[in-house]
């Protein structure tokens, strides 16, 4: 038995210790002798703690207080039943110790291995696109299927991974190469409908892509990059909170023009600029809204989306309501879950 990988002892006093720091599984440890403190704070990820109460015999502590507080620690969820783990490096060290902290309960490490079982598509590959995919690799994703044949610009390159050599070749094959070289045993093919399917957009969303994948069960992530903004969500999950139709309905109350201004916007096929900073914020809130789907803990509410804005690139949450127009929650049964085609750009 060890402690959760990350997991800090630290001194609160000369007879209190803190295990942890995130509110969510930190314990205090109070009324401890100053051996006792002592005892603990030499305590690691690496420490078998089986045996810390042999330890305190041979300091001249009690062992039975010793095994109540490792006890207290197992209770609490700060625990693992685990072998000593070789030293890692590279992707497998960061997905091992990521694995110990995303769960108060100590099943982290079991939520990143049932990600290696998932595939999730991102279609458009601009600096956004390309963050989001990189990001669900290196978190453990195991299928990663990327598509956008448009070549990488030299506004492209930036803090998300594209790089000067990299100008002039497609989007999607660059994008695999650097999957690989994040985590070198993701896949990026796959004949399984995905799990999660993220939509990275210019302008305006595609008034096709969300009601096919809608029709065919599939959750979505919409990703807008606009003129000074980049709109990220809502994640469609069919059947439960709005659709992208929704917004568009919800956009046409509010401004009667809007289905000839977003006619026109679609009808620009040049690929909009992605600022850095813009791009890096907008995608770690990509990934981690698809991660959230995948790994079945919540996330934002149906119907959130985030707006990341020059200049500071501050997400702004919105929240967006089912449209008593659209019908989307209504779909009959027969149609909710038959798989339907992905189109790319």
């Amino acid at each position: 038995m060890r402690l959760r990988a990350g997991l800090r002892v630290l001194r609160r006093t000369a007879t209190e210790v803190q295990v942890g720091t995130d509110p969510r599984w930190a314990v205090r440890l109070p009324d401890l002798t100053r051996a006792e403190a002592d005892l603990l704070l030499a305590v690691d990820p690496r420490t078998d703690l089986t045996g810390l109460h042999a330890v305190a015999a041979g300091c001249g502590l009690d062992p039975g207080r010793v095994r109540d507080i490792v006890a207290t620690l197992a209770d609490a969820g700060l625990t693992e039943d685990r072998p000593a783990r070789p030293v890692l490096r590279g992707p497998a060290a960061v997905d091992a110790d990521v694995g110990d902290l995303l769960r108060a309960d100590a099943y982290g490490p079991g939520l990143v291995r049932e990600r290696a079982e998932r595939v999730v598509g991102v279609l458009g590959l601009g600096p956004t696109g390309l963050g989001i995919a990189v990001g669900l690799a290196a978190a453990g994703v195991g299928t990663v299927l990327v598509d956008d044949e448009r070549p990488v610009r030299t506004v492209d390159v930036g803090v998300c991974g594209y790089r000067w050599s990299d100008v002039g070749s497609a989007r999607e094959h660059v994008a695999a190469r650097l999957l690989r070289d994040v985590a070198p045993h993701v896949s990026t093919a796959s004949d399984r409908v995905p799990d999660v399917v993220v939509l990275v957009e210019d302008r305006v969303a595609d008034p096709v892509r969300g009601p096919v994948l809608v029709t065919g069960g599939t959750a979505h992530l919409s990703v807008v990059v606009r003129e000074a903004d980049v709109l990220v969500g809502p994640l469609v999950v069919p059947g439960a909170g709005p659709c992208l139709r929704c917004l568009d309905l919800h956009r046409t109350d509010a401004d009667a023009a809007w289905p000839a201004l977003c006619t026109q916007l679609r009808a620009d096929r040049s690929a909009a600029r992605e600022p850095g900073a813009v791009a890096a914020v907008s995608a770690g809130l990509g990934a981690a809204a698809v991660l959230a789907r995948l790994d079945r803990v919540g996330g934002a509410a149906p119907g959130t989306s985030f707006e990341v804005t020059l200049p500071d690139a501050v997400p702004r949450r919105r929240a967006w309501a089912v449209h008593p127009e659209c019908g989307c929650t209504a779909l009959p049964a027969s149609l909710v879950g038959a798989p339907g085609p992905v189109t790319a750009r």
